[in-house]
């Protein structure tokens, strides 16, 4: 489909044949595939939380699949160097001269396995590639392939060996999605799925190119200003608990969202509203998406992580006071 065809309605086809091929090969995690869609329309990254075993890394390899894309896998470990990310110049004996040698991050979709498995240097060459979109070795600059998409996976129950990313890092992925385990239902048909001796290829559904034209469509998504002030007021109660008449809030949070929570919050929210075939946000679209956005830019205090209130709790309590437009 040329750029050229598409719109709000052929948009959410080409989105929904995506979505229906990857759940051939996933069971269940219906929330997380749709918001590794959403990703890729608001053209954010993800920061994916769970315990192993959750295809968090069949997740991604499939959708890369779907959409024709290069995709690599990145295994972290403390003894990795930004240059084996990144790519590092290489001397040339024969000439006298260096020449480039690119890593993996030259690819569209690259799944960070473990994270925070990585010291600072290797975690903060990645997130410059993020946000930058765009790499530096030596004396050259090189742009990252387009489309380009992160998926950071970090395992919340094992920390001996990690380094923890800094708040600002996390701060530049559009989302923290936390991944649960599937349902009784669901495992039996896990187990089904597997016990068969060939997996069903997933099947190219969109290019590059028509990535490219989702994310133009979506910035096309209208957002009312009642909207935008909606999300305002979410992210300043998260800042100003008291104002939005919850002061129970304000010992537990050390830091509010900040004003990139807003952007994202609202490219994610566009992005909802074409999944579900519309031109227009409304509040229940920030609403469904607000904790996966909001989830990490947060900070709890140590009396919040004493009373074991979680930044979900918290979250639950902004929306439940901020008014709905």
């Amino acid at each position: 489909m040329s750029k050229k065809e598409m719109d709000i309605s052929s948009a959410n086809v080409l989105l929904q044949e995506v979505l229906a091929e990857m759940k051939k090969a996933i069971i269940g995690q219906q929330d997380l595939l749709e918001r590794l869609v959403i990703a890729i329309c608001s053209g954010g990254h993800v920061l994916l939380e769970g315990v192993p075993g959750l295809a968090k890394t069949k997740s991604i390899s499939t959708l890369a699949k779907t959409m024709g894309v290069l995709f690599r896998r990145i295994q972290f470990t403390p003894d990795l160097l930004p240059s084996d990310l990144i790519g590092t110049r290489i001397y040339n004996p024969k000439d006298h001269t260096f020449s480039v040698k690119t890593g993996p991050v030259f690819a569209n979709f690259i799944l960070a396995d473990e994270i925070n498995r990585a010291p600072a240097k290797v975690q903060s060459a990645l997130l410059e590639a993020m946000q930058e979109k765009q790499v530096t070795i030596g004396e050259e600059t090189l742009a990252l392939p387009s489309p380009f998409f992160v998926l950071a996976t970090q395992n919340p129950i094992e920390q001996e060996g990690t380094y923890a990313l800094p708040e600002a890092q996390t701060d530049r992925f559009l989302m923290k999605v936390t991944v649960s385990y599937p349902s009784p239902e669901e495992e039996i048909a896990i187990m089904n799925l597997n016990e068969t001796f060939e997996e069903e290829e997933s099947k190219k559904v969109i290019s590059g190119k028509d990535i490219l034209a989702l994310q133009k469509i979506c910035k096309k998504v209208y957002a009312d200003d009642s909207i935008k002030h909606y999300i305002r007021d979410i992210v300043f109660a998260s800042r100003h608990p008291a104002s939005a008449g919850i002061p129970d809030l304000t010992p537990l949070i050390a830091f509010g969202a900040s004003p990139r929570a807003s952007i994202a919050l609202l490219l994610a929210s566009k992005a909802m509203a074409l999944l579900r075939n519309r031109d227009f946000v409304t509040p229940d679209d920030i609403k469904d998406i607000g904790k996966d956005v909001l989830r990490h830019r947060i900070i709890p205090t140590y009396e919040a992580e004493a009373e074991e209130v979680t930044t979900d709790h918290i979250l639950d309590q902004l929306f439940g006071a901020v008014r709905v437009p």
